[in-house]
């Protein structure tokens, strides 16, 4: 299942890694939560930056020898556009925080569970810009308590 329904309707989400020594999600939380996701140089990934879609929700997800997790959760703000700065012909999509995860959910936690079998991001690892089925988001969020600004859980402040 693709995340696509009748013609034109879509729900679509996707997982966006970064080395937290690059960007991070304390980075990307700065500024009003707002930024540029550019540099994605593999075509693949490229490819479903061009699928995106103003309103479409990514986890940020944490890559990198230490931390491989989702930590939070970003909307997209802006779709693919032609970056000017690159050289490779690359583009880029601006996201904005959306919330922090409750609890971070660990690479090794999501491949135990039964309920994520056939995750793309288990299939191709080294994707930097991943879809996710709709079933799988939801059973992240479950996993990690939702996200700060999910409606849940939130007014408990």
């Amino acid at each position: 299942m693709s995340g696509y329904g009748k013609m034109g309707e879509r729900s679509e989400y996707w997982l966006l890694k970064t080395e937290p020594g690059e960007w991070s999600w304390e980075d990307q939380s700065a500024n009003e939560g707002l930024s540029k996701w550019d540099g994605v140089k593999n075509k693949q990934a490229q490819k479903n930056m061009k699928a995106m879609r103003v309103g479409d929700l990514c986890f940020f997800y944490h890559s990198g020898s230490r931390a491989r997790r989702v930590v939070g959760v970003v909307s997209v703000v802006r779709a693919w556009y032609g970056d000017e700065e690159s050289e490779d012909g690359g583009g880029a999509v601006d996201v904005k925080a959306v919330g922090e995860m409750r609890r971070p959910v660990d690479l090794a936690e999501m491949k135990r569970d039964l309920g994520l079998k056939g995750f793309g991001l288990f299939r191709q690892p080294r994707l930097s810009v991943v879809p996710v089925e709709k079933r799988i988001w939801e059973r992240v969020c479950e996993m990690g308590g939702g996200y700060d600004g999910d409606g849940l859980g939130d007014d408990e402040e």
